[in-house]
């Protein structure tokens, strides 16, 4: 999805400014004003990355960890095929390890980026490694992690309040967007085929989608925000 691309290239961009930052300490002459508005730049950077709803990870070249944003912390379950232990990022597996502190060096040392495929099963998942080496003393590896859910209940949620669906089609959409079909949809929901059509009928009507193909890119286009939705439903 090309939003989703965009959310994605703006993490990368921010974390990049974060470590730059971060690593470029101010000159005792710089006016105390400065070193504020500095701090407070990096401090607004941060709170940005805790927004994003893709798991970002910031490590050394040898798997050390330095900074993981909330999503990432929210993913890093014990089923993730990516583990931390000590402040020290592993792999569940034991065939991922190589693999993962590969692409660690080669970003850290040749400025490589890759794609890594890990885990097994259902349980597989993407991980992009960035190299974060232009500008600063330390290199650094930034992993941004795929988004769980095409569309988080949060976010659907926020789709149901600003379209002002019932409870029930907001179930619906839900299960829509885990790519559940209308007529596991009416399995999971105990009703008839023709009911979930009349309420798919009424979410399309609601959100000017002209059918459920557009319905689900809508949701997967949303901003992929964490706290922001949390604060909109409280």
């Amino acid at each position: 999805m090309e939003s989703a691309a965009l959310s994605r290239v703006s993490a990368l961009r921010i974390a990049d400014q974060v470590l730059h930052e971060l690593r470029q300490p101010l000159p005792r002459s710089v006016p105390q004003e400065r070193r504020r508005a500095v701090s407070l730049s990096t401090h607004w950077l941060n709170l940005v990355l805790e927004e994003l709803d893709y798991g970002v990870l910031l490590v050394s070249g040898s798997g050390q960890l330095l900074y993981t944003n909330h999503a990432a912390r929210r993913t890093l379950d014990a089923r993730f095929p990516l583990q931390v232990q000590g402040g020290q990022l592993r792999t569940r597996l034991d065939t991922d390890n190589g693999p993962l502190f590969e692409a660690l060096g080669k970003a850290e040392t040749e400025g490589r980026r890759c794609l890594l495929r890990l885990g097994e099963g259902s349980e597989r998942t993407n991980v992009v490694v960035v190299p974060l080496n232009r500008n600063v003393e330390q290199a650094a590896v930034l992993l941004v992690l795929e988004r769980l859910q095409l569309c988080a209940d949060l976010a659907a949620q926020w789709f149901a309040l600003r379209y002002g669906l019932t409870p029930t089609e907001t179930e619906v959409l839900k299960l829509l967007s885990e790519g559940a079909r209308p007529n596991k949809v009416a399995e999971e929901q105990g009703v008839a085929i023709s009911t979930v059509r009349t309420q798919i009928q009424s979410i399309r009507a609601k959100s000017g989608a002209q059918s459920i193909g557009e319905l689900l890119r809508q949701l997967a286009v949303l901003p992929p925000l964490m706290s922001a939705l949390r604060m909109e439903l409280a």
